[in-house]
């Protein structure tokens, strides 16, 4: 202690005396001791002295205690506005309108604290301009205004949860949703789509699904396809495999169900499958390989006994046709050897496309043969050479970086060559890296990820740039449409209607001719899959969420779910409170203790669900930052020091017994990171991170921003961990920071940028840039020219360079901003805004007499937040502690503020600000503003002294209103059934316009061909039909007809070609579809060298059953007709001579012959119309 130091102390004690602490009630949570009332009257002092804080009493700590303190989360109620004596904007939190809030609101397990309605708030400081622009408030309604409403079958599962269960694809039924998951098949019944969740007796993320059957475990199931002619579901998996599944099973059966027949298809993955017209599956896998199982191997291996199960395998394992090895030779492939991205069958001409990321195959689905091969642009492709290598190494091997070494002479340059070489290398390594992916980067924006049948026999093919490929059934490409900028994911065709899904969330709707009619954001993640049953049309996101949207939306319909659905708000409406505390410490590349930490974070978290920690200047140094840059580049992130402090903060937090971390991100010298108290933990999930550069052109984590975004009760909430720029003068900088980082800040990855390799080729071109800017500087430094101008320098071409090669790819107008987005944001971090207009002796005197209301009348971000230059419409409860920075290491009190040279003033530099859904000063939570929030604690932790900053924390009490989603789809239910006028519009809907067939009967002799005619009679509407067959059967000589059996998926026999299969009739029109037989012999008369003998049941007169199927342009029934077509065997007998001979002869057929007028007059005469 100095000379005045005995005058100091007493001076102090006099200004501490007239202090008196806000009496608080007797609880058992932290009291605020260190909190001093608003309306505490100060005295000015002029007198600039030293000063000491050591004699300031220490904030005192009462813990909780109770063995069941992990249960401790219950609802509140507070107190009215106080009034301000100093005059200051701000405001009190009022919780007064929570009083409807159900009394017994806990989580599982836990018991309402006594105090639960006692805490007061403290009052809060609000930001201008938020009321507009993307700062505006999200927002939220009872029932989401800017899409249709919709069935939650199941609804969105946290990702924590699906670890190993990921739903992959869905497919219906005429009863039934499928769906395929990494551990096997589930299917839900349309009939239980209303009923409530099961709760408890399933695993986590499901217990409000809607009851649902689920398989046996097996690989994950990445494809599925429906027979409906055999009630099977066929999934195709991981291992290679290809499993069958029945869709009757017992309803009352709750044991999982096992598959049927199964057999190793693939060496690796089962990528697709589909049924082609004449009942054959196909199925794609890697590599591009391209396998036909025949259905006739098939068929027979399904008549066998369960016990059988060994022989009913190999029976189809040895039967099956390997296109690609049909088409290679001299070791060239017609085809590529990507992996197969999707198959389809085009029953309107009897073909199969199969679409690969950057080429397409047409094949003829009844003789196997290979008709096209063309790019995504529509050029016919001859042959595609096939060498097998691996495009991509590992990313780890070109981070094994080894900067260059600096010689003797070098190391003379001292911090600017070492800054270079570190810079050069880390440019170096983000080359080597990116020029993987980079000049791959036009092409991959055209990857076809996406591939569909429309009903006017148009195929729709959805690239990742967004881009709509229309081709005709021949490969020709027609036109390109685009609606959206980002990667289409799936298609699904229902009526006169495509629905596309997108990575971004969203699905369109378009008419044939490509229009788009419609479109919403269904999902917060990636539409993987869509699928049309029941009235709806289903998706699933790629988190596992699966709705139903009715086939009419955008319609009637949506406005009276709406409005039916917000009259029962009551019913589904839930609210549950949550406590939070966020720390913020610039640890100046320090350590701290675990008596410091205990003292900043332990002390006061016995009341607090989720603990948030931002970190700052953790490590730093140009070699550092540089390698940082380039370890972001390919997805590295994290250092061991920056483990070091999430270990040690776990240590202080009690971590896998109380608190579970769940999620951290690091960005250089920044760190954030959350933990979740293990009792909510059922509730809290979906974390992501994210970083947002903004130091040395925006590209290195010198100075920035890392985020974690967490959902909380099906509530977004984000918090990020900022260091903007520094010194007194850089306001406008500050401003910029964080105006980057908050347009910036991106968790969805998939969502906001077209492809990694662009980012790659972004950053390397920065590095580039940046590190010729240093060696520039370093040059004109060593030439003599002054530093200023040299700094200047390197600086400008940096920037410049940065800023012209922004990358276009995202639409902003389209992309929304996840800041803006979320529900709650909570900024914290060292912030660098400083006191201005005072002195350093003038700052320490306000702070010894704790006249901080004098001191925010200094506050540079008060001022700038005043006048809506930054974080906008955000608030932050007033300060009432002493400023945070800049303090000596290792001394305690006053004394500690920087008394070197340079004086820094002291300053409020480390801040949490937060908004959350209130557009006003107040607002009551409901599901229109469903997380309100107030502060309980905002302080600094001044016995703290590792760093030259303090830490601070502050608790936030949220209440946050939420949807039972298991009662809501029941009331859902109910609209659906019970409104009259819903029932009438589906009633409407199930309108099939009137059509005639020429003929119900057709009889055939070798290659006749007959023409069926199918007649639209309405005026007015158009009519869509298909044609299945029901089954073949053989006739006896008796004329009898035994058992018809249909093949997979409805197909034609391999006698009869029906073209064209499907297609759409004009008002007042007609089609003529040809109905021809024609010689075939099968590809497969012999199986592993032995031959079979199909002569005895070519003799033979068969007759299958067609199915005309008819529905309108939006029709949820359908309408059919029956034609018997018979084939009657000639005298003439044909017996199978050899393989070469039948080969050459069912090439030959697959053309579409001219019709024989003979025997179509024969066919008028016998059958008429």
């Amino acid at each position: 202690m100095d000379e005045h130091g005995i005058h100091d102390d007493e001076k102090d004690r006099d200004a501490l005396a007239g202090l008196s602490s806000v009496p608080l009630p007797q609880r058992k949570i932290h009291s605020y001791s260190q909190q001093l009332r608003a309306n505490s009257a100060h005295k000015r002092h002029r007198q600039v002295r030293k000063h000491s804080l050591d004699d300031i009493p220490k904030p005192t700590y009462q813990l909780y205690n109770d063995e069941s303190s992990d249960d401790e989360f219950f609802s509140h109620s507070t107190s009215n506005n106080a009034p301000n004596a100093s005059g200051e904007e701000y405001i009190i939190t009022s919780h007064s309108q929570r009083e409807r809030l159900d009394k017994n609101l806990s989580l599982e397990g836990g018991n309402p604290m006594d105090d639960s309605h006692n805490f007061q708030p403290l009052p809060e400081f609000i930001g201008a301009g938020g009321g507009t622009g993307i700062f505006k408030v999200p927002m939220r309604a009872t029932i989401h205004p800017r899409r249709p409403p919709c069935l939650e079958l199941r609804p969105h599962p946290l990702r924590e949860t699906q670890v190993g269960k990921f739903l992959r694809n869905i497919a219906c039924t005429s009863t039934q949703l499928w769906a395929g998951q990494e551990s096997g098949v589930r299917f839900w019944r349309f009939e239980d789509a209303y009923q409530p969740g099961l709760g408890s007796k399933v695993r986590r993320g499901d217990e409000d699904a809607a009851p649902f059957q689920e398989s046996a475990n097996t690989p994950p199931a990445i494809c599925l396809l429906v027979d409906g002619g055999n009630r099977l579901v066929w999934s195709g998996h991981k291992d290679g495999k290809i499993r069958s599944w029945k869709m009757d099973l017992p309803t009352d059966d709750t044991t999982p169900f096992k598959e049927g027949l199964s057999w190793q298809a693939h060496r690796g993955s089962v990528l697709s499958i589909v049924m082609s017209t004449y009942g054959d599956l196909w199925s794609g896998g890697e590599g591009g390989v391209i396998k036909i199982w025949p259905w006739e191997s098939i068929e027979k291996s399904l008549s066998l006994r369960p016990e059988e199960k060994h022989m009913a395998a190999l029976l189809v394992e040895r039967a099956f046709i390997d296109l690609r090895s049909q088409v290679t030779v001299n070791g060239n492939c017609n085809i590529s050897s990507s992996d197969i991205k999707c198959l389809v069958s085009d029953n309107v001409r009897a073909k199969v496309w199969c679409a690969q990321p950057l080429a397409f195959s047409l094949w003829d689905a009844r003789t196997k043969e290979l008709l096209k091969v063309f790019n995504i642009d529509g050029q016919i492709e001859n042959r595609v050479d096939m060498p097998s290598q691996d495009q991509q190494g590992p990313v780890e091997d070109e981070m094994k970086v080894k900067f260059v070494s600096s010689t003797k002479k070098e190391k003379s340059g001292g911090f600017l060559q070492r800054s270079r070489n570190a810079i050069m290398g880390a440019a170096d390594a983000v080359r080597r890296v990116a020029t993987r992916g980079a000049g791959a980067f036009a092409e991959d924006n055209k990857r076809t990820e996406a591939l569909v049948l429309a009903p006017d026999g148009s195929i729709w093919s959805g690239c990742t740039s967004g881009l709509l490929v229309q081709w005709d059934g021949n490969g020709m490409r027609l036109q390109d449409v685009s609606h959206h900028p980002c990667a289409v994911q799936c298609f699904c065709v229902f009526g006169a209607r495509i629905y596309v899904g997108y990575v971004s969330g969203m699905v369109q709707v378009m008419d044939l001719e490509g229009n788009l009619v419609a479109g919403w954001i269904a999902h917060n993640g990636p539409v993987i899959k869509l699928a049309a049953g029941n009235e709806f049309i289903f998706s699933l996101a790629t988190h596992g969420g699966i709705r139903g949207w009715n086939i009419s939306s955008p319609g009637p319909i949506d406005g009276i779910l709406r409005q039916e659905l917000a009259e029962k708000e009551q019913i589904y409406s839930r609210q549950d409170n949550i406590r939070m505390l966020i720390g913020s410490w610039n640890v100046g590349q320090g350590r701290a203790s675990q008596e410091s930490l205990m003292a900043w974070l332990g002390s006061v978290v016995s009341d607090v669900g989720i603990v948030v920690v931002g970190l700052q200047e953790v490590e730093m140094g140009a070699g550092f930052l540089a390698m940082s840059a380039a370890k972001e580049t390919v997805g590295l992130e994290g250092s061991s020091i920056g483990h070091w402090w999430l270990d040690t903060i776990g240590k202080a937090l009690d971590e896998n017994t109380t608190f579970e971390r769940m999620g951290s991100r690091q960005l250089a010298g920044l760190l954030v990171s959350l933990w979740v108290r293990k009792n909510l933990r059922t509730h809290v999930g979906d974390t992501d991170a994210a970083a947002v550069p903004c130091g040395f052109g925006r590209a290195i984590g010198n100075k920035g921003g890392v985020g974690l975004r967490i959902r909380v009760y099906d509530r977004l909430i984000c918090f990020v961990n900022c260091h903007l720029a520094a010194h007194l003068e850089a306001v406008n900088r500050r401003n910029a920071d964080f105006d980057h980082i908050f347009r910036n800040m991106a968790f969805n990855r998939s969502s906001n940028l077209q492809n990694n390799a662009a980012g790659m080729v972004r950053l390397l071109f920065f590095c580039c840039s940046l590190a010729f800017s240093t060696y520039l500087f370093w040059k004109l430094y060593s030439s003599g020219l002054p530093l200023v101008l040299c700094v200047a320098a390197g600086a400008s071409t940096s920037v410049q360079t940065a800023r012209g090669n922004n990358p276009a790819g995202v639409n902003t107008e389209e992309t929304k901003l996840d800041l803006a987005e979320a529900d709650m944001v909570v900024f914290l971090g060292d912030f660098n805004y400083r006191l201005f207009g005072i002195s350093y002796d003038e700052a320490r005197d306000f702070v010894s007499q704790r006249c901080f209301d004098w001191l925010r009348e200094k506050d540079q971000l008060r001022a700038e937040m005043k006048a809506g230059k930054v974080f906008q419409g955000m608030r932050e409860a007033i300060i009432r502690f002493p400023p945070t920075y800049k303090f000596e290491r290792h001394r305690p009190g006053l004394a500690g503020y920087d008394s070197g040279e340079k004086k820094r003033i002291p300053a409020w530099c480390d801040r949490v600000i937060y908004r959350d859904n209130r557009a006003g000063l107040a607002g009551e939570c409901s599901l229109e503003c469903p997380i309100v929030s107030s502060i309980l604690l905002y302080e600094a932790c001044m016995e703290v002294t590792e760093s030259d900053h303090k830490p601070v924390r502050c608790k936030f009490h949220s209440t946050i209103a939420h949807v039972d989603r298991s009662v809501r789809r029941q009331a859902f239910g109910e609209v659906m059934q019970s409104n009259k006028k819903i029932k009438a519009i589906l009633d409407e809907l199930r309108y099939v316009p009137e059509t005639v067939v020429s003929t119900n009967s057709i009889v055939l002799q070798n290659q006749d061909t007959s023409t069926l005619r199918i007649t639209n009679k309405s005026d007015k509407d158009k009519a869509i039909y298909k044609i299945i067959c029901d089954g073949q059967s053989t006739v006896k000589d008796e004329e009898d007809v035994t058992e018809y059996h249909p093949r997979g998926a409805f197909g034609f026999p391999r006698w009869l070609e029906v073209t064209p299969a499907a297609g759409i009739l004009k008002p007042d029109s007609s089609a003529e579809i040809a109905v021809h037989h024609e010689e075939f012999h099968t590809l497969e008369d012999l199986v592993d060298g032995i031959p079979q003998n199909w002569w005895c049941e070519d003799t033979r007169d068969k007759e299958v059953v067609l199915r005309v199927v008819i529905y309108g342009s939006c029709s949820t029934e359908t309408k059919s007709h029956q034609i018997r077509v018979r084939h009657c065997f000639s005298a003439k007998t044909v017996r199978i001579e050899a393989k070469s001979s039948n080969n050459k002869k069912s090439q030959g057929g697959g053309s579409l012959r001219k019709h024989n007028n003979n025997s179509d007059a024969k066919e008028d005469s016998r059958h008429g119309h």
